[in-house]
């Protein structure tokens, strides 16, 4: 059986060892694993064509999600599926999503003119990230009205959340099939590429990064949660993480990507259940804001 990984460029520029294990325990049970970066390669795109059994979207990259859509629309299996991928890396989707499902995220509102917050952000700080974005490029804090204006006009929409104050540190989950573990690490601009502490995960953060997986039917995913006075959020959300830090992820990946690519697993986008009435408030509530703007 064929697998190919469509990877993204990593940084700093060396392999993955969890992605390494991957592969060698997967080869040992008689795949064949075969990948590449999409940037570094070059396609073409009118001849594009299924030529593996299974393929495993681990970049969260425009080129690689339009290649990944090419490939889904004559028919490739992906992991995690090509649409519920599409659904996850679209922040507004997948925001409406994870509020539907009960998970608890903050406050959200989305917009093309950031001139239309001014009323949101003089009663409360703000968090303002590009709609497509990942790794934490382009996210912009908004503590007090007046710092609306020192952000440069969004080349494309983009997703407002109430900022959550947490503790010295975050919670990153990382999720494989049913199985959750946690590991805690103090956010910076680069924290993507560290390793966290392992941390014992509790019965609601369990059930929170269930409800996730859930939410957008994804089976290797990852979570980020602010622990905040209220509560834990969930304030970001991607397919197929690195899983740094987590002990033994190799091998339960590689296990889960055996059991889907023999057909023990399926995992479809649920339909949308109807809002409930607090979520009808809420967006009244915004509409309000909206016209009073």
């Amino acid at each position: 059986m064929r697998l190919c990984f469509l990877l993204v460029r990593r940084v700093p520029p060396v392999p993955s060892p969890v992605l390494e294990d991957v592969f060698e325990i997967l080869t040992r049970r008689g795949f064949r694993v075969e990948g590449g970066i999409a940037e570094e390669m070059i396609q073409r795109a009118d001849s594009l064509r299924v030529e593996h059994d299974l393929y495993l979207l681990k970049s969260h990259t425009e080129l690689s999600l339009s290649l990944a859509g090419v490939l889904d629309a004559q028919g490739a299996r992906f992991l995690n599926p090509y649409r519920n991928c599409h659904a996850t890396q679209n922040k507004i989707v997948a925001s409406r999503r994870l509020s539907a499902f009960g998970v608890p995220v903050p406050r959200t509102w989305v917009t093309g003119d950031l001139a239309l917050l001014r009323p949101i952000a003089e009663e409360m700080p703000l968090l303002v990230k590009p709609y497509l974005g990942h790794r934490g490029v382009g996210i912009q804090v908004v503590r007090r009205a007046d710092d609306l204006e020192r952000i440069p006009p969004p080349s494309g929409p983009v997703i407002v959340q109430e900022y959550i104050q947490g503790g010295d540190e975050d919670i990153k989950l990382y999720v494989v099939g049913e199985e959750v573990f946690a590991v805690r690490k103090r956010f910076s601009s680069d924290s993507f590429t560290r390793p966290g502490r392992p941390s014992p995960v509790s019965p609601e953060l369990r059930e929170i990064a269930q409800r996730c997986g859930r939410a957008l039917g994804l089976g290797l995913y990852g979570l980020d949660v602010v622990e905040g006075p209220d509560g834990p959020f969930v304030v970001d959300l991607n397919f197929f993480p690195g899983y740094k830090g987590v002990p033994g992820a190799g091998a339960a990946i590689a296990s889960y990507v055996e059991r889907y690519a023999r057909g023990e697993i399926v995992l479809e986008l649920p339909t949308l259940p109807p809002p409930t009435s607090t979520q009808a408030s809420t967006a009244r509530e915004a509409r309000l804001i909206e016209a009073n703007a």
